[in-house]
């Protein structure tokens, strides 16, 4: 999930305006609801060091569990 405004990384997300930021969490959530996704988790690289490989502030959507984290 890319929102419109271009940052580089969740460290900039403090540029956003409250009500945009709200907007995206909301599209967010929308759409794992639309996904048919009840539990699920949402991941957020920032920086080369956690993995981030595209310099776009973006959400990845996890449905389902995912082996080798705690429950």
């Amino acid at each position: 999930m890319l929102p419109e405004r271009h940052v580089p990384t969740f460290r900039e997300v403090g540029e956003f305006p409250p009500d945009e930021a709200k907007r995206m969490l909301d599209f967010v959530a929308d759409t794992a609801r639309e996904a048919g996704l009840e539990d699920y988790r949402i991941l957020i690289s920032v920086g080369e060091g956690g993995g981030q490989t595209i310099f776009h502030l973006h959400w990845h959507i996890l449905g389902g569990r995912m082996r080798g984290l705690p429950k």
